[in-house]
């Protein structure tokens, strides 16, 4: 929905779209069947949103594919969805090679196994000079763990020498966040029918327009994803100065 108030602009695209894919679970039980056929069904829009991107100039696309809270889910579905995650990447990582399509992973990798560890590091080597879209797949991610990582780093770094009378201020926590290369996100959209953003980069959504959809994750397809670009640049974004200085152009906004 626009924001109350604000006029229609001609902005272009989000440059850094992300999103909380949900709702895989409760498709299935519609249809009376297990919830590893949402997942399933779930990866087959994953592709699908990706290609589209690409072909919208998208830079960057962030989805959030396993939490860290996630863990707390029956062991048999948490098991499920590391099979599945593996199997999609051994299937996914040429086509996204053969599509100039980089591949990230943010998140905390020391709890998956050695083989699921390898094969996203072959996945990101392999595809890390692509540049039509970075596809960043946050897994095992959380915002608290995120920014508790980068305040880590800046203390080691510190005690040894490296940050010599080194302010800590957003600029250097900005620098030790999983995402420090890239943008952050434009807009977040979130499927499903809940409206919270789950730990989910909590420091990189301080300025980011939120969408929020009933449609569950594997309803969600390109018609779906246009109308979210469509509300975002319905909107004004501010970033703490007035409509007025933003529609004068007088100042230089910071994304």
């Amino acid at each position: 929905m626009p924001v109350t108030g604000a006029k229609p602009t001609d902005s272009d695209n989000p440059r850094h779209i992300a999103i909380i894919m949900d709702g895989n679970g409760r498709w299935a039980q519609k249809r009376f069947m297990p919830r590893a056929f949402g997942h399933q069904a779930g990866v087959r829009t994953v592709r699908k949103i990706v290609e589209y991107c690409a072909t919208q100039k998208i830079e960057v696309l962030t989805l959030f594919a396993f939490s860290s809270e996630n863990w707390r889910r029956p062991e048999e579905e948490v098991s499920l969805l590391m099979s599945l995650f593996m199997a999609t990447l051994q299937r996914q990582i040429n086509k996204l090679d053969q599509n100039n399509i980089r591949l990230r992973f943010i998140g905390d990798r020391s709890a998956f196994s050695e083989k699921l560890k390898a094969k996203m590091t072959e996945g990101e080597l392999q595809t890390q000079a692509n540049d039509a879209l970075t596809l960043v797949i946050a897994a095992n991610y959380g915002g608290h763990w995120d920014i508790c990582q980068a305040v880590q780093r800046i203390i080691e770094k510190t005690v040894a020498g490296e940050l010599k009378n080194q302010p800590i201020n957003e600029q250097l926590i900005n620098e030790y966040l999983s995402t420090a290369d890239l943008p952050e996100p434009d807009l977040f959209i979130r499927t499903g029918g809940e409206q919270r953003v789950s730990n989910f980069m909590l420091w990189q959504l301080a300025y980011t327009e939120m969408y929020f959809t009933p449609t569950l994750w594997p309803d969600f397809d390109q018609n779906s994803l246009e109308e979210a670009i469509n509300s975002f640049k319905s909107r004004q974004r501010r970033f703490g100065h007035t409509g007025e200085q933003v529609l004068g152009k007088s100042v230089n906004l910071q994304q």
